[in-house]
């Protein structure tokens, strides 16, 4: 598994590990007590090493190359899904994947970015930054959720929305802000969850939800790292300086109430156990459904309004 630069020690006692292990079959030598020792402490390593994360270490684990995306968790934690494509103005965007599923017994409208793994499929995803015609679709499937009384489950994972002059002149400005008034008003549950990169508008698009939950090592940010640097110092390399200054860790959000919820991840990354993490993402929104369709339409609007309008009031000085 690749691994990142702050992780090199955990991967050079992997190695080690597999080549005694190697070493023990082919010479039919006894080394399991060495085994078990470097094991345990790879594990007294890992424990050290992901419990003390700068932040921005928590954007590259963010953007790992093997983290799990959108149709991964489809497939791990839903069934029949079918897909459904297009905004009927324009195109169909593959950068924001949707359609119909269930978890479990539920019947679900599922909205999310999805990122490539391969070269073919990057360009194809557009690296998972959506154009206009993007977000007109989820609003389109949000809008048919609403018409057929079923929750909207949402996966954010996108650098931002993509920008060049084409997507101007199709309304990108005008489609994420078109989003944000929209949902805010949609009468059904809806709950988000942050797996990778929530960046800027992009993620904001579709962010607009009663629960927004963000896993352990994303992030969720008005700008990314790169971009605060390069207009802050005039200088990218500055990235882990501004990712510390955005406060843009889960834990921060939590903190500043942006958030509802933190999604605990396997020890070293959703990619470590991609399974395990879906099961508890799975968990977690089926909670948050259960708790948001006992609500009346009304409480439902009445609430998300109120969760958004709070956010960044400042209450007056005490006297």
């Amino acid at each position: 598994m690749a691994g990142l630069d702050f992780e090199k020690p955990i991967t050079d006692l992997e190695k080690k590990i597999q080549e005694l292990q190697s070493f023990t079959a082919d010479k039919k030598i006894d080394l399991s007590a060495e085994v078990r020792r470097l094991q345990e402490k790879l594990e007294s390593l890992k424990r050290d090493i992901y419990s003390n994360l700068t932040p921005w270490q928590k954007v590259q684990l963010a953007r790992h190359p093997q983290r799990p995306y959108t149709l991964d968790y489809v497939a791990s934690m839903m069934t029949d899904f079918v897909e459904l494509h297009g905004d009927r103005l324009f195109s169909d965007d593959k950068a924001l994947v949707g359609g119909l599923a269930r978890i479990d017994d539920r019947k679900v409208v599922i909205i999310g970015h999805q990122k490539g793994r391969d070269y073919k499929e990057k360009i194809k995803r557009n690296f998972g930054m959506a154009h206009p015609e993007g977000y007109r679709k989820a609003l389109r499937l949000m809008r048919l959720a609403a018409d057929f009384g079923l929750p909207v489950v949402i996966f954010i994972d996108t650098a931002g929305a993509y920008c060049d002059t084409a997507s101007e002149e199709r309304g990108q400005a005008q489609a994420i802000a078109l989003n944000l008034r929209e949902m805010i008003a949609i009468p059904a549950p809806m709950v988000a969850v942050i797996i990778g990169e929530g960046g800027s508008g992009g993620a904001l698009g579709i962010g607009i939800a009663d629960r927004v939950c963000v896993l352990e090592n994303a992030y969720y940010s008005v700008i990314s790292p790169e971009g605060c640097a390069a207009i802050l110092w005039k200088d990218s390399t500055k990235a882990p300086e501004a990712a510390e200054a955005l406060k843009l860790t889960a834990q921060d959000l939590l903190k500043m109430g942006l958030i509802d919820q933190i999604v605990p991840e396997p020890l070293g990354g959703a990619h470590r156990d991609p399974q395990k993490t879906a099961d508890t993402i799975k968990n977690i929104v089926l909670q948050d459904l259960k708790d948001l369709t006992s609500l009346k339409p009304e409480e439902l609007l009445k609430a998300r309004y109120k969760k958004f309008r709070d956010m960044g009031v400042i209450a007056p000085p005490a006297g």
